[in-house]
């Protein structure tokens, strides 16, 4: 019996890391009259940073969605700046192309159904919250008003919809 408490304290320890980081960013529509919301929770898990993003009231279709690099939403989500990209390379599919040939902010886009709903699961090995080289606390998360087609610079995804800041 006392082998089957400690095996079960083990297990309890090791499934939930003491270094485990949690981050969440409510998304709010950056004009005045938009009724755009969302949120965003990000944990760090053993594959990585995995984020689960949702929205809602947001027009039918793919939309881009990146973490920008600075944490303001200020000036309509211009303020954020750019996609978050440490390493200087040219834009893409951070799940698909890695460090090497994407932001380490590229997410794609986010699908949104006819009833103005979306939601995003992602799982990035090598961005963390806080520490490291690919860290996003304190940026911006931006949801733009196109589908993100991926070419150069930064995918053609139109104007900064919605923002959200990672905290």
């Amino acid at each position: 019996m006392v082998v089957k408490i400690a095996f079960f304290i083990l297990f309890c320890l090791v499934s939930q890391p003491a270094w485990a980081e949690t981050a969440r960013a409510l998304i709010t529509g950056t004009a005045p009259d938009s009724d755009i919301s969302g949120s965003v929770s990000l944990e760090e898990v053993p594959d990585g940073l995995a984020i689960e993003i949702k929205v809602e009231n947001v027009s039918p279709g793919p939309h881009g969605f990146h973490i920008h690099e600075k944490g303001s939403c200020a000036e309509g989500g211009s303020a954020a700046g750019g996609h978050y990209n440490p390493d200087g390379v040219q834009h893409g599919f951070i799940p698909k192309d890695g460090f090497q040939a994407a932001h380490a902010g590229d997410f794609g886009n986010i699908d949104v159904r006819a009833d103005g709903t979306g939601s995003l699961s992602l799982v990035i090995p090598g961005l963390t919250i806080s520490g490291g080289k690919y860290n996003v606390k304190g940026r911006a998360v931006i949801l733009h008003e196109k589908q993100d087609d991926f070419g150069q610079p930064t995918g053609n995804a139109g104007g900064r919809i919605g923002c959200g800041l990672i905290e």
